[in-house]
């Protein structure tokens, strides 16, 4: 007869998780290893900081390039604040939640300028620099200053719900999760057991067929005990996603120059670089036809792109005009230099619908 447990065992579950993580961990350029970490050496608090603003929202092999570009850019955190924020951002772009790319600059500003370019090594203290919330300052705070901090992001949330059978639905639960996590955190290797709890979620405790045979915890967890891991975490229905509607305009010069400005710093996409729009937002439409072109000018229809931002659907209906350059705000770059651009992956959708080979590696 099954026996459905209220809560786990009382042995050592960090002891079994951390013996797992010696021998599975994942090897990640920011991260030292288990044998190093024994050893004495610590992570670099820059690092673990960059990677952890880095992966918010986003995955592992999406990160690995940008980490190792900014590493290659700016090698220090002082490096970073000394960057023009126009490079910053033009090194993110397509990395997405651009929001992230301004709060680095002004963490790493800060940084330099308070903190004499070395990061805080206490929650508290990373939690006052700009951009830092609090699983940030958990993470860098026990990874790289080996301080008994409870870390949790969606890994951890899925393990640690399925572990303990956390019936109330996300993000209500975050509290009571957290809290569990608080204690099984040890003294002892804080760092280690935050990033096995991250690797366990990533590679096992996945959200769907969780390899639950291969699991450390599994003799310790309620819902494999229920023979219904999947069912957890347990989550708040979505609210359906609106769709607002919007124009993009490719202007293009005979010298093959495109026309591009850049948004307030404030705000969605907020200092990235952009083609003239009209005044979409998050909760409004702009107009979608020529008639709000920035200029006059024979502008032709392209079709409609199509992006997915977190809590929208944004159509654009995209124009191109072959043109002289005109005094419209916004400068004029050469359609080879694109690349290069802090432009987001929405705008970089709409410059490829109307010049199809514009981000072309050899168009030719």
């Amino acid at each position: 007869m099954l026996q459905t447990l209220s809560q786990p065992p009382s042995r050592n579950l960090a002891e079994h998780l951390l013996a797992w993580y010696d021998r599975h961990h994942r090897e990640l350029p920011w991260r030292v290893s288990p044998a190093a970490a024994k050893a004495g050496k610590r992570a670099d608090p820059y690092h673990i900081w960059l990677s952890e603003v880095m992966l918010q929202q986003t995955t592992v092999q999406a990160v690995k390039p940008y980490f190792a570009k900014f590493l290659t850019l700016w090698p220090t955190v002082g490096e970073l604040a000394a960057g023009p924020v126009e490079d910053v951002m033009a090194a993110w772009a397509g990395l997405g939640y651009y929001a992230r790319a301004r709060n680095l600059k002004k963490c790493a500003d800060a940084v330099a300028t308070l903190h004499g370019g070395v990061f805080p090594d206490t929650e508290d203290g990373l939690r006052s620099l700009p951009g830092i919330g609090d699983y940030t300052s958990a993470a860098v705070a026990a990874i790289a200053f080996n301080r008994q901090a409870a870390v949790m992001d969606g890994n951890v949330e899925r393990v640690i719900s399925r572990l303990y059978a956390i019936d109330s639905p996300l993000p209500g639960s975050k509290p009571t999760m957290k809290a569990k996590v608080a204690l099984l955190t040890p003294a002892d290797r804080p760092g280690d057991f935050a990033q096995a709890m991250m690797d366990l979620g990533a590679t096992i405790c996945t959200p769907k067929r969780p390899a639950c045979a291969l699991c450390p915890l599994r003799e310790d967890c309620l819902a494999f005990a229920e023979h219904d891991p999947e069912r957890f975490p347990v989550k708040a229905k979505k609210k359906d996603r609106p769709v607002r509607l919007g124009a993009a305009f490719v202007a293009v010069t005979p010298e093959g120059e495109v026309l591009l400005r850049r948004r307030v710093e404030t705000g969605l996409l907020g200092g990235m670089t952009e083609v003239p729009t009209t005044a979409w937002t998050a909760r409004i439409d702009g107009g979608d036809t020529a008639e709000h072109a920035p200029f006059e000018a024979a502008w032709e229809p392209c079709g409609t792109i199509i992006h997915v931002f977190t809590h929208f659907e944004l159509r654009l209906a995209v124009f191109r005009a072959r043109t002289e350059k005109s005094p419209a705000d916004g400068w004029w770059e050469p359609v080879e230099n694109l690349e290069a651009q802090a432009l987001p992956t929405v705008m970089k959708k709409v410059i490829t619908q109307a010049l199809p080979l514009a981000f072309a590696k050899n168009p030719n």
